[in-house]
C-alpha cells in the first residue's frame, strides 16, 4: 500500500493512494485520527479493507503532508554512504553518526523547501527513510525489520556553514520547513528488500546523486538495532539512513540550492519526491499575498 499524510482544504487527515486518487482513511476510519496512531495499534489490515473503495480526491486537489506529521523521533544517519564518506574525508565510522530532526523542519511532497535568510548555502541530500510500525528496546538485528511499517523518500536539506559551526550537525538540520519528506510511505509488503532498491536525486532535472541502497554502510537492520538500544522506538518514528556522495557542498564550485530550483528524489520502488526551493523572503511574501 501506498500511505500519504496530506490536507483537503483546511482538513488535515490521511489515506490510501491509488491510480485514481487518494482514498480518505483519516474519514473513513474515525478510531484513527492520523497515520501515527494506525500504526501505533497495528491496524494496517484495516486499511487494507479500504482498497476498493473510490477516491475521495484527485492528486491535484490536495496538499501532501510530511508522511508522518507527528513523529515522536525522527533520527538521521550521517556520512552513511562510502561515496559520501570519501567525498567528506570522513573514515568509516564504528558505529553509526547519529543526529536528530524536529517535525517543523520537514516539509511534504510539492511543497516548498525554505531557503533561511541565514544563508545561501542551502544542500540537497537525497535519501530513504524507515517509518516503525511496530515498538521495541533493543530490536535484535535479525528481528528488525519485523518493526518496520514501511518507507519514504526524503530530502535532508542542510544549510552548511550552520551545520559547521560546531561539531554538532543539528543547527544546520532543522531550520523550519528544510526537508522533504514523501510522497508517501509504501509498506514493506510491496518492497520485501529494501536493500535490492535505488536512489538518485535530481536538480533542475540533471542527475546529482545516484547510489544502490546496498551501498548503505549501516544497513536497516543494523540502524534499528543500534537505535533502539539507546531508546524505545515507537509506531511512527522515522530513521533517516543517509545521503550518498555528490552533494553540492563536496562539488567545485559548490551546487547549492536556490530560488526557483526543484529539487527530486527518487527511491526505486517508492515513487518521487518534488519540492521547489523558495527563499524565506519570498515564502514570506507569498504566504501574506
Amino acid at each position: 500500500m501506498k500511505i500519504a499524510s496530506f490536507k483537503a482544504g483546511t482538513t488535515a487527515t490521511w489515506g490510501l493512494v491509488t491510480d485514481a486518487g487518494i482514498i480518505d482513511a483519516g474519514k473513513r476510519l474515525k478510531a484513527y485520527p492520523t497515520l501515527k496512531a494506525l500504526l501505533a495499534k497495528g491496524s494496517l489490515d484495516e486499511l487494507k479493507a479500504l482498497k476498493g473503495e473510490r477516491a475521495d480526491y484527485a492528486l491535484a486537489e490536495i496538499e501532501l503532508l510530511p508522511t508522518v506529521p507527528d513523529p515522536d523521533k525522527i533520527f538521521c544517519i550521517g556520512v552513511n554512504y562510502a561515496t559520501h564518506l570519501a567525498e567528506s574525508g570522513h573514515p568509516t565510522p564504528p558505529h553509526p553518526m547519529i543526529f536528530t530532526r524536529f517535525a517543523n523542519s520537514q516539509v511534504g511532497g510539492g511543497q516548498p523547501m525554505i531557503r533561511p535568510l541565514e544563508s545561501e548555502r542551502f544542500d540537497y541530500e537525497g535519501e530513504m527513510a524507515v517509518i516503525i510500525g511496530k515498538a521495541g528496546r533493543r530490536i535484535s538485528r535479525e528481528k528488525a525489520l519485523g518493526h518496520v511499517a514501511g518507507y519514504a523518500c526524503y530530502n535532508d536539506g542542510s544549510i552548511r556553514d550552520w551545520q559547521r559551526h560546531t561539531s554538532q550537525f543539528a543547527p544546520g538540520k532543522n531550520f523550519v520547513a528544510t526537508g522533504g519528506f514523501g510522497p508517501w510511505m509504501v509498506t514493506t509488503d510491496e518492497i520485501p528488500d529494501i536493500s535490492k532498491q535505488t536512489i538518485a536525486t535530481r536538480l533542475n532535472g540533471v542527475e546529482v546523486q545516484a547510489a544502490p541502497i546496498s551501498d548503505l554502510v549501516f544497513d536497516v537492520p543494523a540502524l534499528i538495532a543500534y537505535c533502539s538500544t539507546f531508546t524505545e522506538l515507537v509506531p511512527g518514528d522515522v530513521i533517516v539512513t543517509g545521503t550518498t556522495g555528490g552533494v553540492g557542498a563536496y562539488r567545485t564550485p559548490p551546487l547549492w540550492m536556490k530560488e526557483g530550483d526543484v529539487v527530486e528524489v527518487e527511491v526505486s520502488g517508492i515513487g518521487v519526491l518534488r519540492n521547489p526551493v523558495k527563499d524565506e523572503v519570498a515564502a514570506a511574501a507569498t504566504r501574506a499575498a
